[in-house]
Parts: structure tokens; sequence; C-alpha cells
């Protein structure tokens, strides 16, 4: 049995994601991602079975790279906009790897800013991320609120604030294509985004266990 941390549990469950794998590669034939991109691409197209994401899915030339390396650090933080985010993750596959999961959606100081000040819960909840020193050196998954990534860009640009990787794929109707199109611009910070109104917080699950597999590949290979 293969004992890798960032495959299924089981024999039969391995042998069905692989053939899972293997369909979705002999359907989409040649593409135009390195074959450590394509590793996270797959894992996406397979948690939706949406190959759209196959062209829509961009990254930052040091994407992978950055991403691998914070994973590999360990003790990395984790910050999503969300709790789905944090729960889809694999508990094994983080403790593995000495990861810490954060959201703060839900936090009363969270709300309390919100009113306060007629912003988004998502808005406040990356700024009392970076107020709590999460975000630089972090990776930071946004699946379902626009805001969140545009505060996270904001931060970026005017605190100095320097996450490991951003991962935005946020899904909706408003402000969805357009907060990822300004992170496609966003050259301080390696990023890797989905266009367009599709996204979710699935396929932020899909991209970081894409790359812990990527991860857990280098430290075999160095092994």
């Amino acid at each position: 049995m293969n004992t890798a941390v960032t495959e299924q549990l089981t024999v039969a469950g391995q042998a069905i994601e692989h053939e899972s794998f293997a369909v979705i590669d002999a359907e989409v034939g040649q593409h135009v991602y390195s074959a450590e991109q394509w590793v996270i691409v797959r894992r996406m197209i397979h948690a939706t079975a949406d190959f759209e994401f196959n062209g829509l899915t961009a990254f930052h030339p040091q994407a992978v790279a950055a991403g691998r390396a914070a994973v590999l650090k360990g003790a990395t933080p984790i910050v999503a906009d969300v709790e789905m985010i944090t729960v889809g993750l694999s508990a094994p596959r983080l403790k593995h790897f000495g990861l810490t999961t954060h959201q703060f959606i839900a936090d009363p100081e969270v709300i309390e800013r919100a009113r306060a000040e007629g912003s988004t819960r998502a808005v406040q909840a990356m700024r009392l991320a970076w107020r709590r020193g999460l975000l630089d050196g972090a990776l930071v998954g946004i699946g379902n609120a626009p805001t969140a990534l545009l505060e996270v860009i904001r931060l970026v640009r005017e605190e100095g604030v320097r996450p490991a990787l951003i991962i935005g794929m946020p899904v909706g109707f408003v402000s969805a294509a357009e907060s990822k199109e300004q992170l496609a611009t966003l050259s301080e910070v390696p990023w890797i985004l989905c266009r367009g109104r599709k996204g979710g917080s699935t396929l932020v699950v899909a991209a970081l266990h894409g790359l812990l597999t990527l991860a857990e590949t280098r430290t075999h290979a160095a092994a």
C-alpha cells in the first residue's frame, strides 16, 4: 500500500482517485501548464468535474515554488476567508507538515468592526489576521469573498504585507472576476487564481492539497 500522506487512506480510495486523474489526463490531452502546475489544475478539475479550469487557472511564475517552500518550512499559517476551507483540508496532511489554519469570519471583533465601519466581515477578517501577524509568510486562500481578496491586495500594496502565496478563487457575480483580475496584476507576491465568475472554497482546498502533494513529492525525491 502507498503510504504517502497526501494519498487516499485506503487502496480502494487510491485506485479510484488515480483512475479519475487518468481520465482527466486523457480527456484534456495537451495543455499549457507545467507538470507541477498541472498537479494543481488536475486536482481542481477532479474536485469539480469542470474541465474549464484547464485554461481558467493562472499562475504567477513563482507560485508553485513559493507555495511548496511555505509548506516545507513548517508551522506556516493558512489564512482562509471562510471556515469551509479550513474544515475541507485534510487534518492528517496538515499535521504532517505542521501547518495551522485560521479564519475569523465569525469572530465577534470582526462582526463589530464590520457593522461600525459599514464594511464586510470578510474585509475585517483579513485585517484581524494582519493585526495578529498571521499574513506575512502565510498561505492565503480566498474562495468565497471577493472583498477579502481585494483587502489582501490592498494590504500588500499599501501596508507591505507579504504572504508566501495568495490563492485567489472567490466565486460570484459582484467583484469576483474583477478581484481576480486585480490579483493578476500583483507583482509583489506570488498567486494562483481562476479567472471569471467561477471559484469557490472547494477549489482553494484542491489547490492547497495539490501543493501538499508537490511538497511531499519533493521531500521523497530529496530523500
